[in-house]
């Protein structure tokens, strides 16, 4: 008889260990199996900020912080225009945190492990999965090989973080390569560095040149990890010319800083190859399972995006397994949530890593010229980028890329506007906020491109009813913005005709709700930030109808607001 558990994890990666550290912490019974004994090999060293509240969520930072890995504070890159190095810093982000960290794969990966373990996993490394079991379209176990033996494992929910193995993905059809970036990977470790001066000494270190770009990340062990991203045709022709050592030192000589920066370093181990490239699933959860990480889609590594959408699809995919064993009735739209969340992440990663190579001027060669064309399917440059970007002004990367690249006139365009819409509403956000009252009589009211719906929505550990605003543009919807009930109750009557303190006093009056004062505190505390973001237009009540709108449309307030 096979064993029985609540949800079996394939892979002990990032993903696989943080999505079993949560259910295990809800009470669920969780076996993770993986396939190798740790501490192994993998590479992709450097973290990203947006990792790090997760990291906190499943207890591993103490951990992590004692390692002594590296501290990263941002990027330092030759590309665009620009023929120097420049940089990047994650404290350049409004809310991002300043800080995160160049970890040493074998030791992080081992550090998540461990830690699954002791929240109550049971962790069975050395366990390959042979096939997964199903009956009819519902997943319903798995088969494995340990120490020569066969067994079986029954569970009510599947978790897939194979990496790039993908072994559900591959089984059911749903693997899908991408058709952009058609690159590979050679990389090695050096010993006896330079590295860059503070305070980017700890920062990863990327060269564009002819055949690509190369990478550089300072590790605490005192190597350096140093890859190359060629074409994929051009570099296994390359490599069945001068083995992975050669290629990988040819490279290395052909991009200035890179080279300087390894003069006199000493390469200590034959370099590791990565052919498998980008791709992605063409469906992320099913009945019965859920793709977690690479076993769901990976993409080109610029962004070092590899371990933050393997946790952030840990927390979803937790979320998701533990509605659906708790609701099975709400399990297909929970399933079409997951996927559309994990899914908005990975596209902002691989559109805004299109637009970095699309805007590279610093070599004219056959991998450059190659990858000039935006785009994401029948999708044009513009509405790529606009459905990235939901409408918000380009921050951290995306600022980066438009100051020392070189974009498409279309796109140029579009980040100009946008940057002159975001301009209007701060203004419009800071008049009716300075002044006393002044919020309560302006006249509030939805964009025609913004509704607000009730629809089901990530509410702490579950996926529930609740209300949010989405932006619908060119049959495209944004990531939904939650609002409480209580605001969604204040925007319904947002017509563009009475004043937000007529509203409040209509919305106390028809909830019977209990003191005006406390909606108009909360009002005060949850509307600015949805004027900011564009999700609610205000005009000002005493504005004439052929004055200029208050709201920074340029239109006459008849025809905008007034209408």
């Amino acid at each position: 008889m096979p064993e029985r558990v609540d949800v079996a994890v394939i892979g002990g990666g990032p993903g696989g260990s943080a999505c079993a550290t949560l259910l295990a912490d809800r009470g669920l019974r969780v076996v993770l199996l993986e396939r190798a004994r740790f501490p192994r090999e993998h590479v992709g060293e450097s973290l990203l900020p947006a990792s790090i509240p997760v990291l906190e969520q499943i207890g591993a930072m103490p951990a992590i912080e004692s390692a002594g890995f590296v501290v990263k504070r941002g990027a330092t890159l030759v590309w665009g225009k620009d023929p120097e190095p420049w940089s990047w810093y994650f404290a350049d982000d409004p809310g991002q945190r300043p800080t995160s960290f160049q970890v040493v794969r074998s030791e992080f990966d081992h550090i998540l492990l461990k830690n699954a373990a002791e929240h109550g996993v049971d962790v069975r490394e050395e366990h390959q999965v042979l096939d997964i079991r199903s009956d009819a379209d519902r997943v319903t176990g798995l088969t494995y090989r340990h120490a020569g033996e066969t067994g079986e494992i029954a569970c009510r929910f599947l978790v897939d973080a194979s990496g790039q193995a993908a072994l559900l993905s591959r089984k059911l059809s749903l693997h899908r390569w991408d058709e952009h970036f058609k690159n590979l990977a050679v990389y090695g470790y050096y010993r006896d560095a330079a590295h860059l001066d503070p305070p980017n000494h700890g920062n990863i270190f990327i060269e564009s040149y002819e055949h690509g770009w190369l990478w550089k990340i300072p590790l605490h062990t005192g190597a350096s990890s140093v890859g190359a991203v060629v074409d994929k045709e051009i570099g296994q022709r390359g490599l069945r010319e001068l083995g992975p050592r050669g290629f990988l030192e040819a490279q290395v000589a052909l991009a200035p800083h890179t080279r300087a920066l390894l003069d006199g370093a000493t390469l200590v181990d034959e370099p590791s190859i990565e052919r498998d490239w980008s791709y992605t699933s063409t469906r992320f959860a099913g009945d019965g399972y859920v793709l977690v990480g690479d076993a769901a889609c990976f993409v080109d590594p610029l962004f070092s995006s590899g371990v933050h959408l393997a946790l952030g699809s840990a927390t979803l995919a937790a979320n998701y397994v533990q509605s659906a064993l708790e609701q099975p009735q709400t399990r297909e739209q929970a399933a079409q949530l997951y996927e559309s969340l994990y899914r908005k992440q990975y596209d902002y990663f691989h559109v805004t890593a299109q637009l970095f190579y699309g805007t590279n001027r610093s070599a004219d060669s056959y991998f450059w010229e190659a990858r000039r064309i935006l785009g994401d399917g029948d999708a044009t440059p513009r509405e790529a980028f606009v459905r990235v970007v939901s409408g918000q002004p380009p921050q951290g990367y995306e600022r980066a890329v438009i100051e020392h690249g070189e974009l498409p006139m279309e796109i140029e365009s579009e980040v100009r506007l946008r940057d002159e819409r975001a301009e209007r509403r701060r203004r419009a956000t800071e008049a009716i906020t300075s002044e006393p009252g002044a919020l309560f009589r302006a006249v509030p009211s939805l964009p025609r491109h913004v509704r607000l719906e009730q629809r089901r929505a990530l509410a702490g550990a579950n996926f529930q009813q609740a209300f949010q605003l989405v932006v619908r543009s060119g049959g495209q919807s944004s990531e939904p913005y939650p609002v409480t009930a209580v605001m969604a109750a204040c925007i319904g009557q947002m017509d563009g005709r009475a004043s937000l303190g007529e509203i409040v006093a209509n919305v106390n009056r028809q909830h019977n709700l209990r003191g005006e004062q406390g909606l108009r505190t909360i009002i005060e505390r949850d509307l600015p930030p949805l004027i900011n973001a564009g999700l609610i237009d205000v005009a000002a009540r005493s504005v004439g109808r052929n004055d200029p709108c208050p709201c920074g449309s340029g239109k006459k307030y008849k025809r905008c607001h007034g209408r």
